[in-house]
């Protein structure tokens, strides 16, 4: 017994000290983060210039490219995130984990006709592999036609170890709890595709170009410049919403983050609605002051006038635009990474970046089809290419409407949803409430 525990101390001793490098390495990652969105963003706005203007091509057919553009690309991150799992990363199980938590849909269609058992949690097969490094997920009563996927049968074949033999046939409940946890992901996932929808203005540049850029006699901002505003109201706010807000609202909810992350998430939708309603107003001003005004500024390209009115009016609703990525992308990112099971940790990160691909394919596809369907409309196309002659004001009062009914289907998805819990927290809050009776 003094050999094995000395045998055990050795072993200890032998494995190198872990150095969480932790604060010191944060300015890295945040500055690698800071940068890489400037790059991102800003070639997306500039190439807006560029193919309008050097290309000559229609800003329509620009704004529906740079979209599937966009959307390839981040969609691409569901690929590196396999294989950072599967190949690059230390835990090749995590990579496997990821994809087998499918299979628990397979064996559930072949065992549909079954009939589920009167107490699952304690009837279910609930196998857990010796070496697993995965915490284990309570029973939940959702999507309980999972749950005969976990029905063992006589047919059913297991190892000496306990294991399945025959994964297409029979999964454990750690495996049905898994693929639930992605299930009810997925309705939260489709409002996160809507707030990108909101979020990003598919024509600011170009209300810029028509619009009167100077801030000197000699000097304009150029038109991509712009969306600097709404990364700049980011980068301010996040300090004062974790250093303020979060304390005072801490106080009043009890909650460590002052407020849940649907909750977060639930108010920058909410801001889209207002992001876009603003940008319908400023826009209407905008094509107003330069119908009623024949404008001396006429931009390159023959795409019409220049408005009279300031571009920095564009100012307000990019600041919204800001506080609703602060609320509502930093949310998304939280949830998924904590809502998602242990072992699809990369997925989660990639699923983020899944959502604005196809918002940017919804945003290709919803400009193209409001085009088409506005063109011998007789109130005019609202999205020509001489915005004045436009009515860009109704589409962004169309996408407040969507963002709208997006807030109303949002509440309900939040209010339907049950947070990930594993076993172990549980049983601290059964202790706590024992403890509370004495």
């Amino acid at each position: 017994m003094e050999a094995k525990e000395e045998t055990a101390m050795e072993s200890e001793a032998d494995e190198p000290e872990i150095n969480y490098r932790g604060i010191k390495a944060m300015p890295y990652i945040i500055g690698n983060e800071t940068f890489e969105k400037l790059g991102a963003i800003g070639t997306l706005f500039n190439l807006q210039v560029y193919l309008t203007t050097v290309f000559n091509m229609k800003r329509i057919s620009a704004t529906t490219l740079l979209n599937v553009f966009h959307g390839t690309t981040n969609f691409a991150t569901l690929i590196g995130a396999y294989l950072c799992d599967t190949y690059f990363g230390r835990y090749n199980t995590l990579g496997f984990g990821s994809v087998a938590s499918f299979l628990v849909l397979v064996v559930a269609a072949r065992k549909r006709r079954l009939k589920s058992p009167a107490q699952p949690w304690l009837s279910l097969y609930n196998y857990t592999p010796a070496k697993s490094i995965n915490s284990k997920l309570p029973y939940t009563n959702q999507f309980r036609f999972l749950d005969k996927a976990a029905i063992l049968t006589a047919a059913d074949r297991r190892n000496p170890d306990g294991s399945p033999s025959n994964p297409w046939r029979l999964c454990s409940l750690q495996q049905v709890e898994q693929l639930k946890c992605v299930v009810r992901v997925i309705p939260i996932w489709a409002a996160a595709v809507l707030y990108h929808v909101g979020e990003k203005q598919q024509y600011l540049v170009f209300q810029a170009m028509q619009s009167d850029r100077h801030l000197a006699a000699t000097f304009q901002i150029p038109p991509a410049t712009y969306s600097i505003f709404s990364m700049t109201t980011l980068v301010l706010f996040l300090p004062l919403y974790d250093r303020l807000l979060v304390p005072a609202l801490r106080r009043l909810t009890r909650l460590d983050g002052g407020i849940t992350v649907l909750q977060r998430i639930g108010a920058g939708i909410f801001l889209t609605v207002i992001e876009s309603l603003v940008a319908a107003l400023v826009e209407r001003r905008r094509r107003r002051l330069a119908l009623d005004r024949t404008a001396d500024i006429v931009i390159s390209g023959s795409r019409g006038a220049a408005s009279p009115m300031s571009a920095m009016w564009l100012v307000p609703q990019l600041v919204l635009a800001g506080l609703a990525e602060a609320f509502a992308a930093i949310g998304q990112v939280e949830f998924f990474y904590k809502q998602f099971p242990e072992s699809m940790r990369s997925f989660a990160g990639s699923f983020f970046f899944c959502a604005m691909a196809a918002a940017s394919y919804l945003n290709g596809l919803l400009i193209s089809v409001v085009h088409r369907a506005t063109a011998e409309s007789p109130a005019g196309n609202w999205l020509p290419e001489d915005l004045n002659k436009g009515r860009l004001d109704m589409f962004y009062y169309m996408v407040a409407g969507i963002c709208g009914l997006n807030f109303a289907y949002f509440l309900v998805c939040a209010k339907w949803y049950r947070y990930k819990r594993v076993e172990l927290e549980m049983e601290l809050e059964l202790e706590g409430k024992e403890i509370r009776k004495f």
